[in-house]
């Protein structure tokens, strides 16, 4: 069964290796409709790459492939807790008036996507609760788009 933890250099490694294998100028010499079968293997091989890479993109992938759909438009129910941590992130990143202030709320986000991720691993590779691990990956995906809006409102105080 696939797996969350993933070495990323081996992930790497075989990504640049199915890539040679499968580079269009290597099929030159079969022809045209060769080099765009090619072509479309290479460009399905560079979408799985993009989706194992990133962390939380692999999470919603092996939950939705073990049956628990992310459907982050329309699911949108989140614990009380979880939404109580975001107003009060919110209201710190209003308030917030200098560097230091933002830095200290992109570092709670951080950490709080660090630990939600190793969340994910233990649901999906040890206790198979896809359905679960669902729910934090849409909460990681909430707190993605703010540290979006912090490091937006970083890069403003910066100019």
């Amino acid at each position: 069964m696939p797996q969350f933890a993933q070495d990323r250099a081996a992930v790497d490694a075989r990504w640049k290796e199915l890539q040679r294998e499968a580079h269009p100028d290597k099929f030159a010499a079969q022809g045209a409709s060769a080099q765009r079968v090619a072509l479309q293997w290479s460009v399905r091989i560079n979408e799985a790459y993009q989706r194992l890479k990133d962390p939380l993109k692999r999470a919603a992938y092996l939950c939705e492939l073990r049956g628990a759909p992310i459907q982050a438009e329309n699911n949108t129910a989140m614990p009380a807790a979880f939404l109580m941590q975001q107003i009060e992130w919110r209201e710190a990143l209003d308030e917030a008036s200098g560097a230091a202030e933002i830095d200290a709320i992109l570092v709670q986000a951080n950490e709080y996507m660090r630990e939600a991720l190793q969340k994910c691993e233990q649901l999906l590779d040890n206790e198979d609760q896809p359905k679960a691990a669902a729910q934090v990956v849409r909460s990681l995906m909430f707190v993605q788009r703010f540290t979006h809006e912090v490091r937006s409102r970083a890069d403003l105080l910066e100019t």
